[in-house]
């Protein structure tokens, strides 16, 4: 086996292949003057089985064409099964059609992965399960929360809870928390249409002076885990943690998130950070073993 990166998360494929004790495989990518992308593999000997890392996040776009041109090289080059680890599926949230006139973006970004003759998918925490139905290929959508249950029950006492922060999450949430033997809460909000201020309306139970764990698939904004933290804490909760599978790492994002009122935010490296800044509110844990784990 040859594991390949791309250039949106070398650090991951690094973890994976020294866990597998396997050379990641030598590969140089750069671009033209009117920005395309030029990949070049340059390992004399390419094995039939072969792994390319790479995450669709930003740039998407180049990514996401960069991906598909590995393949293809990987490919020419005598690789006849290609397994794609996509720790973050690119366009995943854009998985219905709202308005008329748009398009299923989440099942033409599966096709246009499938261009590249792929074999079998490896990705975490799909936004929405039907995506897997855009796919002609086997896709193994893993899930980082066993990560999160580790990291979490270390810290749990009499006084913890999960919080759903909206009827999307209340499925979930509450999984998670008979994981972790805890009760849950479920929070009602409404929104004002004007203003957008965010209130809570209703809670099945008090949050007073409880330690509060929030668990959620990605974060791109961070307005909605921020506006759920200060109404927690309007309502008494103690402490506020936050376990998110996938963050973008939109610029000025995790800068809120340091000024909220969530205490420790913990993530994957599904997506690395390429801020070079240590954030004292983040925690980041790695998917590699369980990547590993997959790849046999």
């Amino acid at each position: 086996m040859q594991i390949f990166s791309g250039s949106s998360n070398p650090e991951l494929a690094n973890k994976i292949s020294q866990l597998l004790n396997v050379q990641l495989g030598s590969i140089k990518i750069s671009q033209f003057s009117g920005d395309e992308k030029r990949v070049w593999v340059k390992e004399k000997k390419i094995e039939k089985e072969v792994v390319v890392v790479q995450s669709l996040s930003r740039p998407t776009n180049d990514n996401l064409i960069e991906f598909c041109l590995i393949c293809d090289a990987l490919r020419r080059g005598g690789a006849t099964e290609i397994t794609a680890v996509i720790p973050w599926m690119g366009y995943s949230k854009q998985d219905k059609v709202f308005r008329e006139g748009e398009p299923l973006s989440a099942k033409v970004i599966a096709q246009i992965i499938q261009v590249a003759h792929v074999s079998k998918i490896i990705t975490f925490d799909l936004h929405n399960k039907a995506t897997l139905g855009f796919f002609d290929v086997p896709v193994i959508d893993l899930t980082a929360k066993p990560l999160f249950i580790e990291y979490f029950k270390k810290s749990i006492s009499d006084n913890t809870v999960v919080v759903a922060p909206d009827a999307g999450a209340v499925k979930s949430s509450t999984a998670f928390a008979s994981e972790l033997g805890v009760p849950v809460v479920y929070m009602d909000k409404k929104r004002d249409l004007v203003s957008g201020e965010v209130t809570v309306v209703g809670m099945s139970r008090s949050v007073e002076g409880v330690d509060v764990i929030i668990i959620d698939d990605n974060v791109f904004t961070g307005s909605t885990l921020i506006e759920s933290a200060n109404a927690l804490k309007k309502s008494g909760a103690k402490s506020i943690k936050v376990g998110v599978t996938h963050h973008l790492f939109v610029p000025g994002v995790q800068e809120k998130l340091e000024e909220s009122e969530i205490d420790e935010i913990i993530v994957t490296d599904t997506i690395v950070n390429n801020e070079p800044k240590k954030y004292r509110k983040l925690k980041i844990l790695s998917v590699d073993q369980m990547v590993v784990d997959e790849l046999g």
